[in-house]
Order: structure tokens, then C-alpha cells, then sequence
């Protein structure tokens, strides 16, 4: 049975650690953990396998004693207990459910299967973009998320909250250098791009095992080296007046045309 502390200091040390996850994607790396917010999210992290180093409950939660409470109890470490005041303290949603948990990050996958489909995510700024590419992924049965150095942090809580919790369940693969990942596990990458001078368009032509989708940084794109090494640049043929797609919206074409 997991004991409860109370806590009632706003400046005690795990309140502040809490806190400090919840905004940094350096403090999460450097600490080796990240914050799930919320009984659905905490529920399925706990079933795929995320430990809590830490659940922390409101007082109104914990005094409620909900059963499902009881779940996650059994997966966590340690447990406290803080007033309702300290709890929107160290919440990032505008109505807390009053329940976080203080996760481990998972240990980095070190190998990737060379007959999967993957996306791989180059230089993505938006976590809510990250977040909904990876809905999208699951769904069309992708095998598995890149995600280049240079991306902003899958395990931030926009991230999550915009994954539904799929960014707890995808392989995730990360690494420096997008084209050197591909080339090192004998990998295919096709560049998204938006110009029409692109070497094939989406649609003429059958993806096959092993080949990979690059989705570029929001503003500008790929980089001029990914484009230049992939082994092929591709572009959606767009016939409206439109001149590009948000990151999201093309990278669910690209991975629809890369499963189907």
C-alpha cells in the first residue's frame, strides 16, 4: 500500500521540482524525469509500462479515494498529498484533476527494425505538432517516430496533451542527425518538401519497407543537407491556391502515402 506525505509548503523541494518540469525540457533531461497530468494520461502511461517516480494528489482528490486512484497508487514509487492552493501551483491545465505523476523517462530504443515505415520529425518547434503527428501515426499503423536533436521535447506536457498519450506507446527513436540515422540502420528517406521542383510527387509511386518520411521545421522546412543526401525530395500536388500545409496536415499525407 502506498503511503501518502503531506505536503503543505509551496517551497518544499518536490513541489518546486514539479514545477520546473512541468516548463523545462532541460530540467527534464537532466533530472531523467517528466510530468503526466491527469487520471486518463496517468492510467495509460501505467499500462504501457511508464513507472512514477512520484504520484501527487490535491487534497480534494485523495480525500474522494477513487478506485481508479488505486491503479496508479500500485505503479508509483512514492506518494503525496498537497493542498488544493499548492496544487495549482505546480498545474499546467486550467481545471486539475488533481493528479500527477512525477514519470521516468524511458531508456532510449537502440535498435530499429530496417523493414519498418517510419516519420521522422526534423528541427519541429511546436510540441503541439509533434503531439498530433504521432496521433496520426498510430493511427495509420506507422511503425515507429524519428525525432531529429534539434526538435523541441516529446515529453513536454503540450506534447503529451496534444499526443492523447500516443507518444507513451510509439517507439520513439531519437538522434543528432536525421540522414545519418537513416544511413546507419539502412534506412530510405524521402524528403518532404514544398517546391514543385521536388523528384517524384506523392501518389506516383509505392512506397516500399524501410522507407522513411522527413517533415521539416514549420517556418523553414528541411534543411538544405536533408534535402540535398535524402534519397528522394517529394511534394503533395496541390491544386489550390494554398502554397504549403502546416507540419501536421502534411506529415498526415505523407504517412498515409507511406502506409498505404
Amino acid at each position: 500500500m502506498l503511503k501518502f506525505k503531506e505536503i503543505t509548503a509551496k517551497d518544499n523541494r518536490l513541489i518546486k521540482l514539479t514545477a520546473l518540469l512541468q516548463k523545462s525540457a532541460k530540467a527534464r533531461k537532466q533530472e531523467g524525469f517528466f510530468v503526466l497530468e491527469g487520471l486518463r494520461i496517468c492510467k495509460d502511461a501505467a499500462a504501457n509500462g511508464i513507472r512514477f517516480q512520484t504520484l501527487i494528489l490535491s487534497k480534494s482528490a485523495f480525500d474522494k479515494g477513487d478506485s481508479e486512484i488505486d491503479i496508479l497508487c500500485e505503479n508509483a514509487e512514492e506518494g503525496a498529498v498537497v493542498s488544493d492552493a499548492v496544487f495549482k501551483k505546480i498545474s499546467d491545465t486550467t481545471t486539475p484533476q488533481g493528479i500527477i505523476a512525477l514519470c521516468y523517462i524511458p531508456e532510449k530504443i537502440k535498435s530499429i527494425k530496417s523493414t519498418g515505415r517510419f516519420v521522422a520529425l526534423e528541427n519541429i518547434a511546436d510540441p503541439a505538432n509533434i503531439g498530433a503527428i504521432a496521433r496520426t501515426a498510430e493511427a495509420l499503423g506507422v511503425d515507429g517516430i524519428i525525432v531529429s536533436g534539434d526538435s523541441c521535447d516529446v515529453y513536454s506536457p503540450k506534447a503529451l496533451r496534444a499526443s492523447m498519450g500516443t507518444l507513451l506507446r510509439m517507439p520513439l527513436y531519437f538522434c543528432d542527425d536525421v540522414l545519418e540515422f537513416l544511413k546507419n540502420n539502412s534506412l530510405r528517406g524521402f524528403a518532404c518538401i514544398a517546391q514543385d521542383n521536388a523528384d517524384i510527387k506523392f501518389g506516383s509511386f509505392a512506397f516500399s519497407d524501410g522507407d522513411v518520411v522527413i517533415i521539416g521545421n514549420e517556418a523553414n522546412g528541411l534543411v538544405e543537407a536533408t534535402k540535398l543526401g535524402a534519397y528522394k525530395t517529394v511534394n503533395i500536388n496541390m491544386s489550390g491556391k494554398a502554397e504549403s500545409l502546416n507540419a501536421a496536415a502534411a506529415a498526415a499525407i505523407a504517412m498515409w502515402e507511406l502506409i498505404k
